[in-house]
């Protein structure tokens, strides 16, 4: 396989001109990669959970990129137009949301979710943006931009409705979507290094704990306890692909 790319969490392989394989690396980043370590078995956490969620989104008619687990760090993916734009779907007040608005009291439940979009640049460290400014950039046509809306809020309401029965909260999400023969498609990862989850004691077991000063072997068991909540298996996984 050819490498494509290698960030912070992932490398990027060439299978063929359809496929890719990401491969998830036992690497921890906070703070736009100003703290950074090693922690051992993250990546084969992360892609399990990935490959898990991917399948449950695509069994409840969400189309995504996932194609394959292989038992390890690998997931077979969709070759996609990636779409530069993050998109973070907020459930209660937190984060960079409560510096733009202070009113917000922390972890206050939202009347209903915001999805809010950053333009991926890590040089601009991922500036929030406007709708109105996404398609004057011509990022995204109005159709596609509304698409992307209702898929965030779906994938927001399957994943909340998901955790909510194993008690555990989901506050926000990001999400990066890209273009297959024209279509949106759900695509990069769902793991602990994606979304913000806390258990029944209000414990974070997604990457905040490593901010707030959680040791990479606390994460690393962060990450394997919400697989054993969600039962999920650590073995191979692959789905039948519909046709777009």
């Amino acid at each position: 396989m050819r490498l494509l790319y290698e960030g912070k969490a992932k490398r990027v392989y060439e299978l063929d001109r359809d496929v890719l394989v990401l491969e998830f690396k036992d690497e921890l980043t906070a703070f736009d990669g100003a703290k950074r370590d090693q922690a051992p078995m993250k990546g084969v956490y992360a892609a399990a959970l990935s490959a898990f969620l991917f399948s449950y989104l695509d069994s409840n008619g969400v189309y995504t990129h996932f194609i394959e687990y292989d038992g390890d760090r690998r997931i077979k993916v969709l070759r996609l137009e990636m779409i530069p734009l993050e998109v973070i779907v907020r459930n209660y007040a937190y984060g960079s949301q409560l510096r733009r608005m202070p009113l917000l009291r922390p972890l206050k439940k939202l009347e209903r979710p915001i999805v809010e979009f950053h333009y991926k640049s890590d040089e601009l460290r991922d500036p929030l943006v406007l709708p109105e400014d996404i398609l004057e950039a011509g990022i995204l046509t109005e159709s596609e931009l509304r698409d992307i809306v209702s898929l965030s809020l779906r994938v927001n309401e399957l994943l909340s409705s998901l955790f909510q029965k194993h008690n555990l909260r989901l506050i926000d999400l990001k999400l990066e979507f890209g273009r297959r023969d024209s279509k949106i498609v759900l695509g990069d990862e769902l793991s602990g290094d994606t979304m913000r989850l806390l258990d029944e004691e209000g414990r974070h077991l997604d990457k905040e704990a490593y901010r707030r000063g959680a040791s990479p072997t606390e994460l690393v068991e962060n990450y394997r306890k919400i697989l054993e909540i969600l039962n999920v298996k650590i073995a191979p996984m692959k789905i039948e692909k519909k046709v777009l």
